[in-house]
This record gives C-alpha cells, structure tokens and sequence, in this order.
C-alpha cells in the first residue's frame, strides 16, 4: 500500500511542509529511516535525527523548530505521538481489512452471523451462537453452542471460546486465548484423591477489551467471570474463576489472578504480579512487576510493590538497607569482636 503525504494528511489532520506528493509504503524508526518510510518525532532526545533520517516523511509537532535544513518533508500536527498512533491504526485497519465466510468453515445451522464478517478457513461456530456485525473470525477459531459475539470483534487464529460464554463489541482477542476453561476447582477426598467440583458458570467479556495471546480466563464454578469494559490484558495472563476485574484496568504478562479476587476500576498491574484468591482490590491501584498480593487493597490509589506487597515508599526505603545488609552484617561482627576483646 502507497501513500502521500497530502493522504496522509488528511487521515491526521495534518500540515504538510514539503513535496505534498511525496510517497511511502512503510514506517521506520526516525534513526532507522530509509527512502519511501514515513516515521515520527515526538521526543526531542531524538531530534538530532531528524537532520540525518533518510525517511521520506517525518510528522512533527506543529511547534517544532528546525535548526538546520531538513530533507524529509514534514506533516505538522498538534500531538506528533498520537497522530503516529492513529496512522499506524489507519494502517492496520486497512491491512487486516478482511472479509467473506470461508467454504472450509463450519457453521451450525441455527448460529446466527451478523453482516459484513470474516470467517476464515477451518473455524467452528456451534449451535446457537450469535456473531454481530464486522466480525472478524480468523482461521482455527473455536465458537462453542451458545455463545455470543458482539459487532466489530476480532478473533485471532486459534481462540478456543468454550460454551455459553459472552464476548462484547470491538474486542480484540489474540491468537491462542482461551476463554471459558472450567475452573480450578477438586474437593479433597483422601491424601491421593481429589473430586471435581463442575464449573457450570460463565465468562462475560464487555465491550473494547483487548485480550493477548494465549491468556486464560476461567469460567466461573456458578455465576460469571467477568471482565469489564475497556480492560487491556498482556499475553500469558491467568484469570482464575469468579474473578472480576474493573473498568479499564491493565494488567502486563505472567501475572496470575486467584479465583473470587475483584479488582477495581483503572488499576495498573505489572508483570508476574502473583494474586491470592478472595480478596478485593480497590480502584485506581496500582502494583508493581513481581509483587505478590497476599491481602485486600482497599485504599483507592494505593502503589505497592514486594512480596508480600507493601507501600511502594516504604518498600524503596526498605530495599536501602537490603542492599546494605552484608556490610551492616559485617560491622555488626565487628563489634561483636571488640566486645569480645574487652
């Protein structure tokens, strides 16, 4: 795909500065740059780059200033980042612009599919199951009986969506994701023996929640997983059953989220962060990668960090004089030696 950069311009609403007619058909870091690539310059510790860049367009911010001759042509706009994000999606949008029903796919006959979708090769959609509007449901995707898909989602090779389970409008949910496995759930019987307990509950999904690879989330043993809309959740995420997780909330890989835990609204939540179960976490928190929750977060805002979790101050504070510990030891065994000598 080519562009100008008066096309471009007009999908960001930009100013051109420059050959108006100037072509590309990729994108390249502003260092990286090369003839027929458009990049960006949003950080001024990158601006020496912009006198050097080979790219053919560079968008900038509508008050940038150059200091020397710049061959590039420019696309001025207010905010040179966002309006980078907004043509890589443009971009995206046009590239993943799939559609038609694969005659490979199989669809039951009482499934319902909304107009305008994309089923790819090899995808399952059961009984019952309702798809919205410009769906998209990419090859090896499983859909089990009554399911129900909202308009605009997007379904990545290999989802598994078990039965029963709900999944709002433009969602993006990435390859190998798994919505709706039964939950950890065995009663102990004996020392060697363990009775399943039957997960006949089910996974909500709201609306604009971006899911990625290979997350699990469990369906609920009764009731509803449930995850609210707008939430962002990183590749390899465990979510245990019952667990609610808030509005616009985020979450980064690895972490793991014990059964029944509810978490608030417009949490941040790091990399391999470890969850007990049964415990609430309070809106707008936020826990840092490797933290281990071992009890409920009810002050709204809260920053923790550490295993087991405490105020992000005090762990800093703390972590000081873990860092020093040998040399504390050692003068420690230095007075102890002078007693001694006494």
């Amino acid at each position: 795909m080519e562009f100008t950069a008066n096309q471009i311009a007009s999908v960001i609403n930009g100013t051109v500065e420059g050959n108006p007619d100037v072509k590309v058909n990729y994108v390249s870091k502003i260092e990286e740059g090369k003839a027929g690539t458009i990049t960006f310059l949003a950080n001024p510790k990158y601006t020496q780059y912009i006198y050097e860049t080979a790219a053919s367009i560079v968008i900038v911010n509508r008050d940038f200033s150059a200091e020397k001759a710049i061959a590039a042509t420019l696309i001025r706009v207010d905010d040179a980042y966002l309006a980078f994000a907004k043509l890589l999606d443009y971009y995206n949008k046009i590239k993943l612009d799939k559609s038609g029903i694969s005659k490979q796919a199989y669809i039951a006959d009482s499934a319902s599919i909304g107009k305008d979708c994309y089923i790819g090769e090899f995808a399952f959609i059961g009984d019952n199951v309702k798809i919205g509007h410009n769906t998209k449901i990419y090859p090896q995707v499983y859909i089990g009986d009554n399911v129900v898909v909202g308009d605009n989602t997007t379904l990545y090779p290999g989802v598994k969506i078990y039965s029963d389970n709900r999944v709002g409008s433009d969602c993006i949910i990435h390859a190998g994701v798994v919505v709706g496995s039964d939950g950890f759930g065995f009663a102990p019987q004996t020392e060697s023996d363990y009775t399943k307990v039957a997960q006949i509950g089910n996974v909500i999904i709201e609306d604009k929640v971006e899911i990625g690879a290979n997350t699990t989330i469990d369906r609920a043993t009764l009731g509803s997983t449930i995850i609210r809309k707008g939430v962002k959740l990183d590749n390899l995420i465990q979510i245990a059953h019952n667990v609610e997780i808030g509005e616009h909330t985020v979450i980064s890989a690895q972490t793991g989220i014990s059964g029944s835990t509810k978490i608030g609204k417009f949490c941040m939540i790091g990399g391999q962060v470890g969850i007990i179960n049964h415990i609430t976490i309070a809106d707008e928190v936020k826990i840092a990668a490797q933290s281990g929750i071992g009890k409920s977060l009810l002050k709204k805002g809260e920053i923790v960090q550490g295993s087991p979790a405490f105020d992000i101050s005090k762990y800093r504070r703390a972590y000081i004089h873990f860092r020093n510990l040998e040399n504390i030891k050692n003068k420690l065994d230095e007075m102890d030696k002078k007693l001694d000598e006494k």
